[in-house]
């Protein structure tokens, strides 16, 4: 949220403000216009421009978590009691946006040796946390196919989101019971006899990890000078897709410490260096099955500390040296899993199930813990959707009831003594597809 300290702005510098933003956005259209005209005539060279402007209106019975100022759902937030005992949560709330309107640019170029070239450009205006309604990078990568296998390298879904996600109207598809980011990696893929191995190292960007303050940032994992490491097995035979993953994730919440002790009688502050780190592994299997008019799939995960990809998790501080404040760890376990089933060409109506539940910590912890949803017990979404498709144009609405077991945390990390709240989500969805 950002605060005005002089209330009284001047009309000449909103005028100012908006005819900026006018211009940032022209100016935007105007680049893509001019490379699509002056690229087009290079040899070897094929450019295909698309793009859609996308309206998403929405409704929420209850205060929620989310991002974009609501328009990215996660799930409701626990009882919260004013001094007369009402329910500052029990609010409704909802709101129409059309940030998720996209411009995408895809390039064929000429061989690379054996291997074709393709790159991909594509922005939307969702900005970057607070600050909505600018333009940003959702994918640009470039990549090298050969016969059997290709190289990516750049930004586009985290191998988790994978080939496996729901069909749904709400843009945070499926999360957070469905892995959600966009991450900048190296990926590499190898087809055989219906089989596919998949092999990424991932960073983070715009998608990070919680850590100390509850804060999100790539400094966790900046730190650590690893990347995440993804490997994942597929397999292919007609209508059927099925496949396994593992991901390594090795972060360093704290590079240093603070102690404040008395020497002779005045407060010193010293400053320790520390390296601990967070380490994890995660897996996941899945299955799908697509025809004519028929998508039916699911997926199940069990993570830990997978708060990049928007899933509930984290982790806890397992021991404190009380001399130089030096901290270990010990990650929560999620487990969770979704089925979606969705029919027909021109009018489709689906369904949407999930279910995640805090497995607790792999070891005893102390009450310090950084993540997301630390005390849920567990969470379950049903959801309806009913859209109609035509050539260019998809119109779109969706119900979901989410329901989260709110309680108190033990010392291993699961949930006790809960309580249950319940939102209630409409979601309504206009496209328009170029």
């Amino acid at each position: 949220m950002r605060v005005f300290k002089n209330k009284n702005i001047p009309l000449q510098n909103i005028n100012k403000l908006f005819i900026m933003n006018k211009r940032k956005i022209a100016s935007i259209l105007l680049l893509f216009t001019i490379a699509l005209g002056l690229n087009a005539q290079k040899k070897d060279f094929k450019f295909q421009f698309y793009g859609q402007v996308r309206a998403d209106i929405f409704y929420n019975s209850r205060t929620s978590q989310e991002m974009i100022d609501g328009l990215f759902y996660l799930y409701p937030l626990n009882k919260e009691l004013d001094a007369d005992g009402k329910d500052l949560n029990a609010r409704t709330s909802g709101n129409f946006y059309i940030l998720c309107t996209r411009l995408g640019l895809n390039v064929e170029g000429p061989k690379l040796g054996a291997a074709k070239t393709f790159a991909k450009i594509e922005g939307d205006f969702r900005g970057a946390g607070s600050d909505l309604f600018t333009f940003r990078i959702r994918h640009a990568y470039f990549q090298l196919n050969w016969e059997k296998s290709d190289l990516l390298v750049g930004q586009t879904w985290h191998p988790m989101f994978g080939e496996v996600y729901p069909q749904v109207q709400n843009i945070s598809t499926g999360a957070p019971f469905q892995p959600f980011s966009r991450a900048p990696q190296m990926r590499y893929r190898y087809n055989f006899d219906g089989f596919q191995v998949i092999g990424a190292f991932v960073w983070q960007s715009q998608f990070s990890n919680i850590g100390p303050g509850n804060a999100r940032s790539v400094k966790y994992l900046k730190n650590s000078c690893v990347p995440e490491i993804y490997a994942g097995l597929n397999y292919r035979n007609g209508h059927w897709l099925a496949g396994v993953g593992l991901e390594f994730l090795s972060i360093m919440p704290r590079t240093q410490t603070s102690v404040t002790t008395d020497i002779d009688n005045s407060p010193v502050n010293k400053i320790y260096k520390t390296s601990a780190r967070i380490t994890t592994l995660s897996y996941e299997a899945y299955v799908r099955y697509t025809s004519d008019k028929w998508f039916i799939a699911a997926k199940s995960i069990y993570g830990s500390n997978l708060t990049q990809l928007c899933m509930l998790g984290g982790y806890g501080v397992k021991t404190v040296d009380p001399l130089n404040d030096k901290q270990t760890y010990s990650p929560y376990r999620i487990s969770s899993t979704w089925f979606n089933a969705v029919y027909g060409k021109k009018w489709r109506p689906g369904v949407f199930l999930g279910y995640s539940k805090n497995m607790g910590t792999a070891k005893t912890i102390t009450d310090t813990s950084y993540g997301l949803g630390l005390n849920i017990k567990q969470l379950t979404q049903a959801g309806v959707e009913f859209s109609y498709n035509v050539p260019h144009w998809s119109f779109g609405v969706e119900y979901s009831a989410t329901s989260a077991w709110y309680g108190k945390n033990k010392n291993n990390g699961k949930v006790y003594d809960t309580n249950t709240v319940t939102n209630n989500r409409i979601v309504g969805v206009a496209m328009f597809i170029f």
